[in-house]
């Protein structure tokens, strides 16, 4: 069977208003703005407000990416929402941005894969249009993390923000496109990242709210060396799949955790800042939002031009990680 080449043709992000700097974090807890700038590069994030939730931002998130790709509501056919802090357990987030944007025709579920959520996602949507299943799909990746933060956790609080970002998937021009993914996961590393409490293991109850157990907790060395190791190796892996060289790479979107992690890549594929895409500064670790918040901004900004190679990649809880090599333009 022959396989339609598959690419995004619009591409959206929605964040709070809310700015949270360092500043205001001193004021909170026993931190400061020089220690979480030299070890992480953020110096704010966005904080969304009161009785707002995931579908919110995902919502304006798709919009923008819709009215860059020139299409209807009714012609998407498959919605995949990557998060892992939906607005209900039940129904998925998606199903309530199907009916938020009228897209009566479309599938729609969520993916839980952390901040490779949006990255899997990808591949999914790009697979299903690539064998004719479907023509139109809309990916989004958006996260709350104020929502699942603890607030007296100084090691943890201080990594996350909230946002959205979406994308149009479609069918493209023969060589334009997705070109290769990789996609991973090693689940003996889960007791790295986690929220112990508020599944089928350990519901929610008294015990479990007094022990603050519905919150994140990360072991970050461990998760730092996982990050800067698996980064690099993915990278390579994803080049190697799409038969391009690192000099070949024109913009490297990576995920946006911790600068240093970025820099270390950056090291490796010899990579000056004016290929890569770095944002963490400004808005922290949004999970799943994180990639396609940054390549928003690469657009708006000019930094993708038709027939560049870009390079996404990504990892998080799970153990999990992903990498996209991808052509741009339609």
């Amino acid at each position: 069977m022959s396989l339609r080449s598959v690419g995004i043709t619009g591409i959206g992000a929605a964040v709070p208003e809310r700015v949270l700097t360092n500043a205001e974090l001193e004021t909170m807890m026993d931190t400061s703005d020089e220690w979480i700038r030299t070890r992480t590069g953020i110096r704010e994030r966005r904080i969304a407000g009161p009785g707002e939730a995931s579908s919110d931002y995902a919502i304006r998130a798709a919009r923008r990416a819709m009215a860059m790709a020139q299409v209807k509501p009714e012609q998407i056919d498959l919605i995949i929402v990557g998060t892992f802090t939906p607005d209900r357990p039940l129904p998925s987030t998606a199903c309530l941005v199907q009916a938020a944007l009228g897209a009566s025709r479309a599938a729609a579920f969520d993916l839980a894969a952390a901040c490779p959520g949006w990255l899997y996602g990808l591949v999914m949507a790009q697979q299903s249009i690539a064998t004719g299943l479907y023509q139109c799909a809309l990916v989004i990746g958006v996260e709350m993390m104020s929502r699942v933060v603890d607030w007296e956790d100084r090691s943890t609080c201080v990594l996350f923000g909230d946002g959205a970002g979406a994308a149009v998937l479609q069918p493209v021009s023969p060589g334009r496109g997705l070109l290769a993914s990789v996609l991973g996961s090693d689940g003996q590393g889960a007791e790295h990242l986690m929220i112990p409490a508020g599944g089928s293991r350990l519901p929610a109850s008294a015990e479990t709210l007094a022990g603050r157990q519905g919150f994140v907790r990360m072991n970050g060395p461990e998760v730092y060396r996982f990050a800067v190791r698996v980064m690099n190796e993915v990278v390579q892996q994803v080049l190697e799949k799409a038969g391009l060289e690192p000099e070949q790479i024109d913009l490297l979107v990576p995920h946006q955790a911790n600068i240093r992690i970025i820099e270390s890549a950056m090291k490796r594929l010899g990579l000056g800042p004016d290929r890569v895409v770095i944002n963490v500064d400004r808005y922290g670790n949004t999970s799943s939002a994180s990639i396609p918040l940054a390549l928003w901004e690469a657009v708006e900004a000019g930094r993708v031009r038709d027939g560049q190679n870009l390079v996404l990649v990504s990892f998080g809880a799970g153990l999990t990680w992903g990498a996209v090599a991808l052509r741009w333009g339609r």
